[in-house]
């Protein structure tokens, strides 16, 4: 009887032979069979997707646990638990131009994941209130007494050092930064101030301080820790895979090889104040410049740097754009508005003759304000009359030239430099002026409509100033607007279109611009992105030095690997084809080798004594 004699395209070792008769019957099924397997694989790899991928009944969980963690970056409503001993304590004093104030945050130990940032909330007393305090006047108001620095600022760390055990002060950094107020002292005083807090604090306290811990810091470095810690609250530094998350691809900052990643998409910031507004938001991709100069001026304007703490890793490096505009806040805008209207009247009465706006009687009209308001502005001996048109068209034109716009490519207010933003993959947040002009009288604050924004704009600054004043009686604005909202919503509201849309070129199809008072219904203070950078190196203490040896990136690429369950799928697939075309051809041969043996049995005579030849099959 013959022998069938296999080869499969693999190493000579693997050359058998198998004979008909002891053939398994298992190894030779029927189509019925192979129609059957068939079918458990695709059902086991519909099972596999289902309950590994997350889109069927069990992705009820997953969900469950992505709607927790959404929950979880809410900052913790219950008061801190002084009695944990793995609880970290730190102190960032803000030093600002009208006073100063002290926040306590907290965090708990490192979990020893190089990938994770530190979990830093703000520390709330027994009452559940935040654990923070303010004194007046500014730091910079001693200027002329520096020795006195020290006791100015005694109370506020007083109040931080009773909230904060004592076994824990030694261990708890202090941060002491100063801003606008000291921004525009001679440096030599502002030297003189600082030096007296860093001889004295470390002798009436016990906090864990150094000379590098107090200073004056930059606009530019406002703007990123307030980016910062927006960005910390949104959770937009955890970079653990999410399917509700928008991502975006970065070029990393400062790699040689141009570096590419996939992470989250950042939040960018808006915020208009009286007197300045500012613009921060990540650069995600390698930026060019139009000249040299250009380049010179984008360095200043431009962070880099790492919130990680493994320098050698780059998930935590961000470039962001920070600028801050002085004189382009609501009320400086009013102002200058305001100068420009009586100089423009002065010189026009000169050159006519004539003598409009000296007198409510003949009043210069002003599309800026609401209907028929009737308004004074100037000092005494250049007194002008106003009354208002509520043209917010009108207005919106008049205001461009406030902007000081320029003609050069990637720029916005005043001419300055401005990266360009992908308008289809960002999104950006409204603080102040911005989320007050939308929500304090026209109650539309939250996701921001360009459309329905203007034509609500539009309609309130046409209504009579008689009608928005009943309205104001019956209380049908925010508990907070007053009169002086009511005068000048009309000018803020165009002011604001015009920054956003002329100044910062967002389209007026914008959709992903959220005006806002609260992030998770708390006010975000620029302190919180500042000690979350300044403390980005205390997970150190807690991360097994193996693991920044190269365990963690081992970590990290076996963890990406088992999530890529499309690839295992696929795997799996062609394995189960394999074996099922391996079937169907042991199939064949053991009908070719039958025939064989028919035909054999006829001819017997033939063979005997010549013996059987192998029959080689080549899969």
């Amino acid at each position: 009887m013959g022998r069938i004699s296999i080869s499969c395209l693999f190493p000579a070792s693997w050359h058998f032979s198998l004979s008909p008769v002891v053939l398994p019957r298992f190894l030779l099924p029927s189509f019925r069979q192979l129609l059957l397997l068939g079918l458990l694989a695709g059902v086991m790899g519909l099972l596999y997707l289902l309950l590994v991928t997350g889109k069927g009944q069990y992705s009820w969980l997953r969900e469950d646990r992505h709607l927790h963690t959404r929950l979880g970056r809410v900052p913790d409503m219950e008061a801190t638990d002084t009695n944990n001993p793995n609880l970290n304590y730190g102190l960032v004093v803000d030093c600002g131009s009208s006073g100063s104030r002290v926040f306590v945050y907290t965090w708990p130990r490192h979990n020893g994941n190089p990938h994770e940032l530190l979990d830093i909330k703000q520390m709330r007393d027994k009452n559940r209130k935040p654990v923070v305090m303010k004194i007046k006047p500014g730091i910079s108001e001693y200027a002329s007494t520096p020795d006195k620095a020290s006791d100015y600022i005694s109370p506020l760390l007083s109040f931080a050092a009773q909230h904060i055990p004592k076994n824990k002060h030694q261990e708890t950094p202090l941060y002491i930064l100063c801003t606008a107020g000291m921004r525009v002292l001679p440096e030599s005083q502002q030297e003189a101030l600082l030096e007296d807090l860093r001889t004295d604090i470390p002798v009436n306290f016990n906090f864990l301080f150094s000379d590098s811990h107090v200073e004056v810091i930059s606009g530019k470095q406002e703007g990123v820790y307030a980016w910062i810690g927006i960005n910390f609250v949104l959770g937009r530094f955890n970079h653990v895979e999410d399917e509700h998350e928008a991502v975006v691809e970065v070029q990393v900052p400062g790699s040689d090889q141009q570096e590419t990643l996939v992470r989250k998409r950042t939040a960018g910031v808006l915020d208009m104040g009286g007197v300045s507004t500012q613009i921060a938001y990540e650069v995600p991709k390698t930026v060019s410049f139009a000249s040299p100069q250009q380049e010179e001026i984008a360095k200043n304007l431009l962070a880099e740097f790492n919130l990680g703490c493994d320098a050698h890793r780059t998930e935590h490096v961000y470039r962001v754009y920070v600028s801050t505009f002085l004189g382009f806040g609501g009320n400086a805008a009013r102002q200058r508005y305001e100068e420009n209207l009586i100089s423009t009247t002065q010189i026009r009465n000169k050159l006519l003759g004539q003598h409009q706006g000296e007198s409510a009687d003949s009043p210069i009209l002003d599309p800026c304000l609401p209907a028929d308001l009737q308004d004074e502005v100037g000092p005494q001996e250049q007194r002008v009359h106003l009354r208002g048109t509520g043209d917010f068209d009108r207005c919106r034109l008049l205001l461009q030239p406030f902007l000081n716009h320029t003609n050069d490519t990637n720029t916005s207010l005043n001419g300055v430099y401005q990266p360009p933003i992908d308008f289809t993959n960002s999104q950006f947040y409204g603080f102040s002026e911005f989320y007050y002009c939308t929500e304090d009288v026209l109650r539309m604050g939250g996701d921001y409509n360009s459309s329905k924004y203007s034509n609500a704009a539009k309609s309130y600054c046409a209504t009579q100033w008689k009608t928005l004043k009943e309205r104001f009686d019956r209380g049908l604005y925010a508990s907070h607007a007053d009169q002086h909202r009511l005068k000048y919503q009309c000018f803020k509201s165009a002011w604001m279109y015009e920054v956003l849309h002329s100044g910062f070129a967002f389209p007026a199809v914008y959709e992903n611009l959220r005006t806002a008072l609260l992030v998770y219904d708390k006010e975000v203070q620029w302190t919180l992105g500042a000690i979350l950078y300044r403390t980005r190196f205390l997970p150190l203490r807690d991360i097994p030095q193996e693991s920044l040896k190269g365990s963690h990136s081992h970590w990290h690429h076996s963890f990406s690997f088992m999530n890529n369950h499309y690839l295992f799928l696929a795997c799996f697939l062609v394995v189960v084809l394999s074996i099922l075309l391996y079937l169907l051809r042991l199939r064949r041969i053991h009908k070719r080798s039958t025939l064989l043996h028919s035909a054999s049995g006829s001819v017997q005579w033939l063979e005997e004594g010549l013996g059987s030849p192998d029959l080689t099959v080549t899969l």
